[in-house]
């Protein structure tokens, strides 16, 4: 007679530890399985029962002769590691089934979406670079955009041309007509006179742009509360508020994920933008 399997139990402490969470987030699971050896005593075999793989195919990832790659494998695999949120979402995966519908809390750290946090935008400069060069769409949601794209010496302005093709840009600019901008004007201590022309002057230079790469332009008429950098699956997003520039404030690198609302989110609010917005080139 068969002896029913005990469902493995990591430590809480396990999921916790930074080489466990390392190997999630890269979606390493012959590691995890290393570590599933190592803290829970568990046998090659007790993992392929748990885990609904043969022992010969455990093997064979932890010893690095085959990977994972489908989503349902790695809910198998969660499910019968009996794996915490957090660390559920480390691995790009949604809450256990039993909790789903519980409003359970957890570690907001764990969401793999949020992939780096630099202290301002200066500090991300060279990855958002590398980032547009390598891009096929490029979305920007800012204030006035001069020191991103609209004068010569901006951050972006030399890195949108393709020798494989177009780069299809959509830039939205704050109406230097409307209300918002004259309150965003007080918040910085600058004139609106001022704050509306740096805006008309980004429109007329990127309207250059378009020997360059496929541009579109848009004034939007809300306050601003974000500055959004984003390149194809790729965001970097900071926040206005009163008496700092976008460009000031920390910058979170936001990558798109199975799961993760962050990153879905910005993209609807954007889209939503656009459609509420007045094209201008």
């Amino acid at each position: 007679m068969t002896t029913p399997l005990v469902p493995i139990e990591l430590p809480g402490w396990a999921w916790e530890r930074a080489e466990v969470r390392q190997a999630l987030r890269a979606r390493d699971v012959g590691a995890t399985f290393r570590h599933v050896q190592q803290y829970a005593g568990a046998s090659q075999a007790r993992i392929a029962a748990a885990v609904g793989m043969t022992q010969a195919r455990v093997n064979e990832i932890i010893n690095r002769r085959r990977e994972v790659s489908r989503l349902d494998v790695y809910e198998r695999i969660a499910d019968g590691l009996n794996m915490p949120d957090d660390a559920r979402h480390l691995l790009g995966l949604a809450a256990s089934r039993e909790k789903r519908s519980g409003g359970a809390a957890f570690d907001l750290a764990a969401f793999p979406e949020v992939v780096r946090v630099y202290s301002a935008q200066a500090s991300a400069r060279t990855e958002i670079q590398q980032h547009t060069r390598a891009a096929t769409e490029l979305d920007i949601l800012a204030v006035r955009g001069l020191g991103l794209i609209g004068l010569n010496d901006s951050m972006l302005r030399a890195h949108l041309g393709r020798a494989d093709g177009r780069l299809r840009v959509r830039v939205l600019l704050l109406d230097p007509e409307g209300p918002a901008l004259a309150q965003r004007a007080a918040e910085i201590g600058e004139s609106p006179e001022s704050l509306a022309g740096g805006v008309r002057l980004a429109e007329a230079r990127l309207k250059e742009l378009s020997d360059v790469c496929d541009i579109e332009v848009y004034r939007y008429g809300m306050l601003p509360t974000w500055r959004i950098i984003r390149t194809d699956n790729l965001m970097f997003v900071g926040a206005f508020d009163a008496g700092w520039e976008g460009h000031e404030s920390a910058t979170y690198k936001v990558m798109e994920t199975p799961h993760g609302p962050l990153y879905r989110g910005f993209r609807r609010m954007f889209e939503a933008v656009i459609d509420g917005a007045e094209r201008t080139v």
